[in-house]
């Protein structure tokens, strides 16, 4: 099977872009795994399928499988930009503010004068049984109104002893799980030690993404998110926002915020209450090609 595709990154997220608007595209997990892997394949944190949309008043439908295990996912921020990108370069649209359906969500995407894309992420939800997360037992501690869960992880091996290790976390959803983790140097945090520890956590019944946010200013932080079955990337649009949206909750930011991460910069805003998170960001197309599958 041969299989045309358009390699994209945002922020350093990058993904494998394929077109089902015209014709239905079956692939197995081993086909979505192949795109995916950085040496047999194409290569990608994600693969975005583009379909024709299923329900009126909207553009197109797009579905998000991980690239290293080939498993479909919520949501994607920084994939979503690229999605913009791809629809109009390839001539399906003309518009600039397109509506889009994901698995669990409804999106409004806006591509700017300046090239960029701003995303409206809907709204965080921050009740822990639709996260998911299992808060039975355990106590927070709250902070200008806003919960931080304490969270155990497995023994410190170095100090050979139980109860070594406590985190902080925050917890909530933007589409899909995230817990965020304040830290004072996003450049030395242990992103590869307690990433998977935390992503695994029993306390999340479909694994977690992990952010670690330094704050240097009330509208800049530095940010470095593990994702779920991924590992850490460059960036990541939704742990981003989750990022935010826990500062601006715990009365360390203001509306309106600067992200850098390793792979780029990105901008969120979230009036709070009921109002969407925005985000804006860039997306490129890297380079388009076929493969056979």
């Amino acid at each position: 099977m041969r299989v045309r595709f358009t390699k994209m990154q945002g922020a350093g997220n990058d993904f494998v872009v394929l077109d089902a608007t015209h014709a239905p595209l079956a692939l197995s997990t081993a086909q979505l795994r192949q795109l995916g892997d950085r040496r047999f394949g194409v290569g990608a944190d994600q693969i975005l399928v583009v379909e024709a949309a299923t329900r009126p008043g909207v553009d197109f439908r797009y579905r998000i499988f991980n690239g290293a295990t080939g498993a479909e996912v919520e949501h994607c921020g920084n994939g979503a930009r690229c999605f913009v990108r791809y629809v109009r370069a390839h001539g399906l649209t003309e518009r600039d503010t397109i509506r889009v359906e994901t698995m669990n969500n409804l999106l409004e995407l806006h591509q700017q004068p300046d090239g960029r894309v701003t995303v409206d992420m809907n709204r965080p939800v921050f009740d822990p049984k639709r996260v998911p997360f299992d808060a039975e037992g355990l106590v927070p501690r709250e902070l200008n109104g806003f919960a931080l869960w304490p969270l155990d992880l497995p023994d410190d091996r170095r100090e050979r002893r139980p109860g070594a290790r406590q985190v902080e976390v925050a917890v909530l959803s933007m589409g899909n799980p995230h817990a965020v983790l304040r830290v004072d140097n996003v450049n030395e945090a242990p992103v590869a030690e307690l990433g998977p520890m935390i992503e695994a956590h029993p306390r999340f019944p479909r694994k977690v993404n992990v952010g670690f946010m330094q704050v240097q200013s009330r509208a800049q932080i530095a940010l470095r998110v593990f994702e779920r079955d991924a590992g850490e990337t460059l960036a990541c649009g939704t742990g981003a926002c989750a990022a935010v949206v826990a500062g601006i909750r715990l009365g360390w930011l203001d509306a309106k915020v600067d992200v850098t991460t390793r792979g780029g910069h990105l901008t969120i805003e979230w009036a709070g209450g009921d109002a969407p998170v925005l985000m804006t960001g860039p997306a490129e197309t890297v380079f388009e090609g076929e493969i056979e599958l």
